[in-house]
């Protein structure tokens, strides 16, 4: 399981630098061609919109894994550890139903963005709002485990940590 995770958190890892490289391709691109030739890539502007719209939705999954989202670790840190088990319970749940809203409101919108092209590209609106599914699918799924990780007391230490903010206790772990 750890490492079907690794290939994943690789995999999105990857995603981000060629969408990043893409854009970067796209727009400097275009730049040089306008400025240099007086021409230019038309798809150049929309693709990369499109580029930067995945690229925030696949971040916001690997922010997700390392609790690098807003959380509110001061008021956490004031539990003993079940209390700190409680809050992470509570918050996941809350998170799964809010993935899970993402996921099944873009199930509804499907046909209507499916239906859809973009203006220049051609390209059917479901390829760019579809990440919805993956982010909403993917952050739900890692709730859903955590929460059950939670409730059997098999949270790790350093997930743990990584929660509460405790990053004295992450240092020290990294040292040993």
């Amino acid at each position: 399981m750890a490492r079907l995770e690794l290939i994943a958190v690789r995999l999105g890892e990857f995603a981000l630098v060629a969408l990043l490289a893409g854009m970067t391709v796209m727009v400097f691109g275009n730049v040089v061609l306008r400025y240099a030739f007086n021409s230019g890539w038309n798809f150049s502007e929309e693709m990369s919109r499109y580029f930067f719209v995945w690229l925030t939705f696949i971040g916001a999954i690997l922010a997700f894994r390392e609790y690098n989202h807003i959380g509110v670790e001061t008021v956490v840190r004031l539990f003993g550890p079940i209390g700190r088990r409680v809050c992470l319970v509570l918050t996941n749940l809350v998170i799964l139903v809010c993935a899970s809203v993402l996921f099944w409101g873009t199930w509804v919108q499907h046909p209507i963005n499916a239906s859809m092209t973009a203006p220049v590209v051609g390209l059917s609106m479901i390829w760019v709002y579809g990440i919805t599914y993956v982010t909403g699918g993917c952050i739900a799924l890692m709730a859903f485990l955590r929460i059950i990780r939670a409730l059997l007391g098999r949270t790790p230490v350093n997930e743990m940590a990584r929660f509460t903010g405790d990053f004295d206790l992450l240092d020290q772990k990294d040292r040993h």
